[in-house]
């Protein structure tokens, strides 16, 4: 995926929305911002979801009871690749169920690759997502816009976004990340040990395996100073066997000040 580097906030005009989905009292609406052009030929913009007072929609990793959400580009044209920078997500506790999304608003930054440099980009994003209030329900956005600008003046929405990004690990200051495996009746419990300053207040961390078919429970997390512990269950959704690649497997730290995304982790 490719990464891009944000040091500073940057002031100047808000990209005018080029498409939204606006329905009467839908609980969210979608609009993709425009961006920017990049001196590599990449382009930066983003997509804007507006939640109705009192709704929240979920992070890539939504928890058990979570709508994790999809993206289809497959309609857009001139379109080599996207990557997706989620910023730090919040975590939510209710009636004893835990999910982790965003309320109000969610402005998600994409870096986009043309199959063609300097040629517009014809980017047509279809959403399944999953929102909640007192009851949860799926939820279709079907959004287009043409990225054309030469504009090389980053947007401040995005930009902010994209500086409230999870820290790497040695952004974060981490000095180890192992992972240990215990056969269990249905698949596997792993247990991740880190070597890490504190996030913040109740930290949560998740573990994303990193490898198709496979299903992560949530995990209980314990801190005794530097060190934090999370174990958790790891399972086939196929019934297939597991083979666990660890430098697969990504680990984001969830505190009250920020967040910290560890990719891979050795045994232990």
């Amino acid at each position: 995926m490719m990464k891009l580097l944000i040091s500073a906030l940057f002031f100047g005009l808000l990209a005018v929305p080029a498409t939204a989905q606006a329905q009467s009292g839908a609980p969210v609406t979608g609009e993709i911002l425009t961006g920017w052009q990049q001196p590599d030929g990449t382009r930066v913009a983003a997509i804007k979801l507006t939640l109705a007072p009192g709704w929240k929609t979920y992070w890539r990793s939504p928890g058990d009871n979570g709508i994790p959400p999809h993206f289809d580009w497959s309609g857009s044209s001139n379109l080599g690749g996207v990557g997706i920078t989620w910023p730090a997500p919040s975590v939510f506790r209710k009636a004893g169920v835990r999910t982790i999304g965003y309320a109000n608003e969610l402005i998600l930054p994409i870096i986009i690759a043309p199959r063609s440099s300097g040629k517009p980009v014809t980017l047509h994003a279809d959403l399944d997502i999953g929102v909640c209030s007192d009851i949860c329900v799926p939820q279709q956005l079907s959004l287009r816009a043409t990225l054309d600008t030469t504009s090389r003046s980053p947007t401040p929405a995005i930009a902010a976004a994209l500086a409230a990004r999870a820290y790497s690990a040695s952004e974060a200051g981490v000095k180890s990340a192992t992972c240990s495996l215990r056969p269990t009746a249905n698949g596997l419990e792993i247990q991740t040990r880190l070597n890490v300053p504190s996030a913040g207040g109740r930290e949560v961390v998740v573990i994303e395996p990193g490898q198709p078919n496979m299903w992560m429970s949530e995990t209980d997390t314990s801190r005794n100073g530097r060190h934090l512990t999370a174990i958790g269950d790891l399972s086939t959704t196929n019934g297939g066997m597991l083979a666990i690649d660890r430098s697969a497997i990504l680990i984001t730290v969830l505190g009250e000040n920020h967040a910290v995304e560890i990719q891979g982790c050795t045994p232990g």
